[in-house]
């Protein structure tokens, strides 16, 4: 517990790694998403107590934020990719194939995303974002060095996660996704410290990009 205490940053990263990572040789399971967030779940009682938990929950429900940090949560992720297929498109790539049929079908995924832990966005920033970024920052790093600190240890995290996708053992697509998991945890940064620290809104931005990406196949 003194452990905890004296480096809680430090035990936050080793035990998101550790969850996450511990099932890679159980083939149902493989990789564990929640990791950060049962990290999160066992450091804050160790070293803030009821109180840090309820700050933290609190900052997964601030919905309260200027109308335009909910349109950039979405248009963002949208704007991306749809320059992305419309780059890949003038290189002569055709357009990708859609996976989902309806709108309603979209929205019902990206509903179910909102609240599972087992996927990646709840199950991921109130960890990286609700404990990681605010230690660091309270650290005395500035915000763009703490998260400087975080994106490659985000993206290390992520690492399992490319070698069990198919093709992911090329080395520019491991590079790419490496490089992209780290850019977007600025992005996530960004848009934690300009709305008051909603987790809410981080994971409204992660599920429309992960939902999007889905979407085009």
């Amino acid at each position: 517990m003194s452990l905890v205490r004296r480096h809680p940053i430090i035990t936050f990263f080793v035990l998101s790694y550790a969850i996450s990572w511990a099932f890679l040789p159980i083939e149902s399971v493989r990789f564990l998403p929640s990791g950060p967030l049962l990290a999160a779940l066992i450091v804050i009682p160790i070293t803030q107590g009821w109180a840090g938990l309820k700050v933290l929950g609190l900052l997964m429900i601030r919905w309260r934020v200027r109308w335009y940090w909910y349109a950039a949560a979405i248009g963002v992720p949208l704007a991306v990719h749809l320059a992305v297929v419309g780059l890949n498109v003038a290189a002569g790539a055709g357009l990708p194939s859609l996976s989902f049929t309806s709108l309603s079908t979209f929205l019902m995924v990206f509903a179910v995303r909102m609240v599972n832990p087992a996927d990646g966005p709840l199950g991921e920033h109130p960890g990286w974002n609700g404990v990681a970024l605010p230690g660091l920052q309270g650290l005395g790093y500035s915000p763009l060095v703490a998260t400087a600190i975080l994106a490659p240890l985000v993206a290390g995290w992520h690492l399992p996660t490319f070698f069990l996708e198919e093709g992911a053992l090329q080395p520019s697509v491991l590079v790419s996704g490496l490089v992209v998991t780290m850019a977007v945890t600025f992005w996530y940064a960004w848009l934690f410290n300009h709305t008051g620290g909603s987790i809410l809104l981080l994971v409204i931005a992660h599920d429309m990009e992960g939902s999007i990406q889905y979407e085009l196949g």
